[in-house]
């Protein structure tokens, strides 16, 4: 073949493959979608789940609390006479993407033959008790059981092998009966942290019990670096009590098998002029929430202590910011339809209600 036969060979092919590249090229670019037409699924990592704002949806809730066997009559607002329905159908939208809907069928699967534990407070229970309904509600025929030893609890699915489970500890750290009295020591978490070894997912809470004062305070004393007090800043023994957590998390959990998680400052609505609604009193007769994406009160300062300490973790745990959504949703509290619960019950959650969201978020964080 001469030089001009092998030239015009050579711009044949070239020609050939630059057609071809330019026109797949044109038909990507023709076929992309518009800018915002579809909004990016959230899983945890490339979306912002924690400020939106909360829209009806009359597919909700996620599963009926008279068929769920692991709801406490504190939580069970239904049960307890709670008239209206229009709080359990919201779901939260956040901004920036839109969080998938829980799959409690893929979540026994992702964790099967696992070991989840939430340790914490009543908080904890209000959300260890959404996510054993959640996961109810998908397979209601599969066999489940429980057990209860000293402060764990465990309900376990059979056919699955997924033990989900609640340690109860109020301020994740000691309190230690000595013969001047009862003492919170800042500066220790052995009482319990040995039963959290060994677990596949570990969701922490503690602040719920940090402001109670008088009878129902469960401690004389605070200690701290040797120093013993007969009180101190809530805040600053907060940050210091977190900061032992934080330390133990980073010396005692190995992150390539254990995820840890941190599940936020679940608000209170006692004082509705957080809300702009200063007749209303609290949480009680609340129907509706808050509109918006923004909650007048603000941003409790306990959440920046919980932000700051998080931060200072070589491994971070990944922090379930679940103040604002919560705070946004003033209807969801059991108020006077508490079970035996004196009073109005402003703090904890009707299930079903808002811990389903958190464990929403908790599900697309791990997808």
């Amino acid at each position: 073949m001469d030089s001009k036969k092998i030239y015009s060979y050579f711009v044949l092919v070239f020609t050939f493959f630059a057609f071809t590249i330019i026109s797949s090229d044109a038909y990507v670019q023709g076929h992309k979608k518009a800018p915002g037409r579809r909004r990016t699924p959230a899983n945890g990592l490339n979306c912002d789940m924690f400020h939106g704002s909360w829209v009806y949806d009359d597919s909700y809730p996620l599963y009926n609390s008279s068929t769920c066997p692991f709801i406490d009559p504190e939580f069970d607002c239904k049960k307890y006479g709670r008239p209206d329905e229009l709080y359990l159908k919201y779901r939260w939208k956040p901004n920036a993407c839109e969080l998938p809907r829980f799959n409690g069928q893929d979540f026994l699967m992702r964790w099967r033959g696992k070991k989840i534990m939430f340790v914490g407070d009543s908080l904890s229970l209000n959300q260890w008790q959404s996510l054993n309904c959640m996961l109810h509600a998908a397979v209601p025929n599969s066999k489940t059981s429980t057990s209860r030893t000293g402060s764990l609890a465990t309900v376990r699915f059979e056919e699955y092998g997924l033990s989900v489970m609640y340690y109860r500890t109020t301020y994740l750290v000691d309190i230690v009966g000595e013969p001047i009295g009862r003492v919170l020591k800042l500066d220790s978490i052995d009482s319990g942290s040995s039963t959290w070894l060994g677990v596949d997912m570990l969701i922490f809470n503690t602040w719920h019990w940090w402001t109670h004062t008088g009878n129902g305070q469960p401690w004389d004393f605070v200690e701290s670096e040797g120093q013993v007090y007969k009180d101190m800043d809530r805040l600053v023994a907060f940050s210091k009590g977190l900061t032992t957590w934080a330390k133990w998390v980073e010396a005692n959990v190995d992150p390539s098998t254990t995820k840890v998680f941190f599940q936020g400052i679940s608000p209170t609505h006692y004082l509705a002029k957080d809300w702009g609604e200063p007749k209303a009193g609290n949480c009680n007769k609340q129907t509706q929430p808050v509109i918006g994406s923004t909650y007048p009160a603000g941003s409790p300062p306990e959440q920046a202590v919980v932000s700051n300490v998080i931060g200072t973790m070589s491994r971070p745990a990944y922090l379930l910011d679940i103040t604002l959504l919560s705070q946004l949703r003033k209807d969801g509290h059991p108020s006077t339809y508490s079970g035996d619960h004196p009073g109005v019950d402003c703090s904890h959650w009707c299930l079903a209600g808002v811990p389903d969201t958190w464990n929403q978020i908790l599900y697309a964080a791990l997808l």
